[in-house]
């Protein structure tokens, strides 16, 4: 597809979201597996039923947009999520594999709130009024999700990965 107008850059966002949060959906459960913290755990596993509502609002935005979610593969995801794949099979203690898991959790939060964060702003451009308010709902999740992954490093897994 042709990018010519800031509508055509916005499609190509969420279908680049579409790529990256059905990756997610397939690698959380894994991370979620290999975490020893229970409270990690629990928030890997809490936030893989927030991705899949993520990946259903796009779909929702697409319906809004008249267009198809189905583009090409999120490039950036997939290697974020290689990069915490590699991690969980490196020789480390738990504890360690936590706070490595932490951190891999949060660059893709970052990436996320980075991603939704444009697509908000270019939809709030367009004056797509009802997909913007989707868009906010999920960056708020999006950070959200970062601060509680920050909180537990600084509360509990750093601590013991010492």
């Amino acid at each position: 597809m042709k990018i010519e107008t800031l509508s055509d850059l916005f499609v190509e966002e969420m279908q680049d979201l579409y790529s990256a949060e059905n990756q997610l959906v397939h690698a959380l459960p894994k991370m979620a597996k290999a975490a020893s913290s229970l409270e990690l755990r629990n928030a890997f596993e809490n936030h893989l039923e927030q991705t899949k509502e993520h990946v259903h609002r796009i779909e929702q935005i697409f319906t809004h947009i008249e267009g198809s979610p189905k583009g090409r593969k999120c490039a950036a995801m997939e290697g974020l999520i290689k990069e915490g794949d590699e991690l969980m099979h490196e020789n480390m203690r738990e504890e360690v594999l936590d706070a490595a898991l932490i951190g891999a959790a949060q660059r893709v939060e970052h990436y996320e709130i980075a991603a939704y964060g444009s697509a908000r702003s270019h939809a709030a451009h367009l004056g797509y009024g009802q997909v913007l308010s989707l868009l906010q709902q999920t960056l708020d999740e999006e950070k959200a999700a970062d601060e509680k992954l920050t909180w537990i490093a600084e509360r509990q897994v750093n601590e013991y990965a010492k």
